[in-house]
């Protein structure tokens, strides 16, 4: 499932009639590249596929002065239709998104044992930078024309960041403290 598609038919309908400028505004202020990795050049792109699958409708597409043209989208039957189908799975199924952190965490015995410690501090470290930086974010002004549910979802990145800080930190405890692994020559 892609979350680019779901967000833009979600933003499309909720917006309507839209520019594609501002569907991408829109989905920005969120920081939806960050935590639903909807990027920010894609957006453009799915507008266009959405709209040959039928699922969006072209409005109008205007064109001011020497700026670049404007086409304003509208969601269709068939648009509401995917979108609460996308909308509903995400809901009622888990799906962990690949972390890359992961892939590199699986070969812990290859780095040199005061590395790893260091590197599973600094990831800590930066995860408090992220959460201090949400945090700000939700007690700007801006949080504050934003639907309640935004500061929500950083709150539950903010709590998965926590236990993710907590965990780096006991790892790093252990590794330092020489508990047995298996070595890789």
């Amino acid at each position: 499932m892609s979350a680019t598609r779901m967000m833009i038919l979600g933003v499309v309908q909720w917006m309507q009639p839209v520019h594609g400028y501002d569907v991408r505004r829109e989905l920005l202020s969120w920081s939806a590249d960050k935590w639903a990795n909807v990027q920010p050049g894609s957006i453009y792109h799915a507008l266009r596929k959405l709209a040959e699958e039928e699922l969006l409708r072209e409005v109008k597409t205007e064109q001011v002065g020497a700026r670049p043209a404007r086409t304003t989208y509208e969601i269709t039957d068939k648009g509401v239709a995917e979108f609460d189908s996308l909308l509903r799975g995400t809901w009622w199924n888990i799906s962990a998104a690949p972390d890359p952190f992961l892939a590199g965490f699986s070969f812990l015995p290859a780095l040199p044992r005061e590395e790893a410690v260091a590197a599973l501090r600094n990831r800590a470290v930066q995860l408090e930078a992220g959460n201090q930086q949400l945090r700000a974010a939700i007690d700007a002004d801006w949080a504050k024309n934003k639907p309640v549910y935004v500061t929500w979802m950083w709150e539950l990145t903010m709590a998965r960041s926590e236990a993710e800080i907590a965990w780096c930190r006991r790892i790093a405890d252990l590794v330092e403290s020489g508990v047995e692994m298996v070595k890789f020559d």
